[in-house]
């Protein structure tokens, strides 16, 4: 069973920067794909960015990219700095791996998921 584990999040004031981690642990040979979501309070768990190991591409939502990046250091530890942050950006901030999926943006083709860490972006 692959275990997702993330870090990183906290208060910070709008305009201000965060970097998240995510450590996976267990047979993560099997899950190439990892991936960012948030959730705020009362919204669906959106999309922020994705990596896929096989093919070495990043994906990002139209809206973040430019403010947000991953990066992926081995298999098994993926990072998204943050940047430039807004309240909008207060969510919970998961962290996601999956085999292969269809379309890389939704949250339910991904098999295993972090706790999530929170973001609190103050004006």
């Amino acid at each position: 069973q692959v275990q997702l584990v993330e870090s990183g999040g906290g208060l910070v004031q709008a305009g201000g920067s965060l970097r998240l981690s995510c450590v996976a642990s267990g047979p993560t040979v099997t899950t190439p794909i990892m991936g960012w979501f948030r959730q705020a309070p009362g919204k669906e768990r959106d999309f922020v960015a994705a990596h896929s190991s096989s093919s070495g591409k990043t994906y990002y939502a139209n809206s973040l990219e430019g403010r947000f990046a991953v990066s992926r250091d081995n298999k098994n530890t993926m990072y998204v700095q943050m940047n430039s942050l807004e309240p909008e950006d207060t969510a919970v901030y998961y962290c996601a791996a999956t085999t292969k999926v269809r379309d890389i943006s939704r949250a339910n083709e991904y098999d295993y998921w972090g706790q999530g860490t929170q973001v609190t972006v103050s004006s």
